[in-house]
């Protein structure tokens, strides 16, 4: 296994549990994550950087 940073951006939902939503489906797209956070937000988008496992 190896990890890999990612950076991503996600548009900003209405509420809290769909921001969580879009996160958690933007990082099953980049592997299994080990920690992520929120980086930066602005009126429409908010910017996420993780660390992800990708097998192999």
């Amino acid at each position: 296994m190896q990890t890999r940073l990612v950076t991503f951006e996600v548009a900003l939902p209405a509420s809290v549990a769909e921001l969580q939503h879009a996160i958690a489906i933007a990082l099953a797209a980049h592997g299994d994550p080990l920690r992520w956070a929120i980086t930066q937000v602005n009126q429409q988008q908010v910017w996420v950087e993780a660390v992800v496992l990708i097998p192999g």
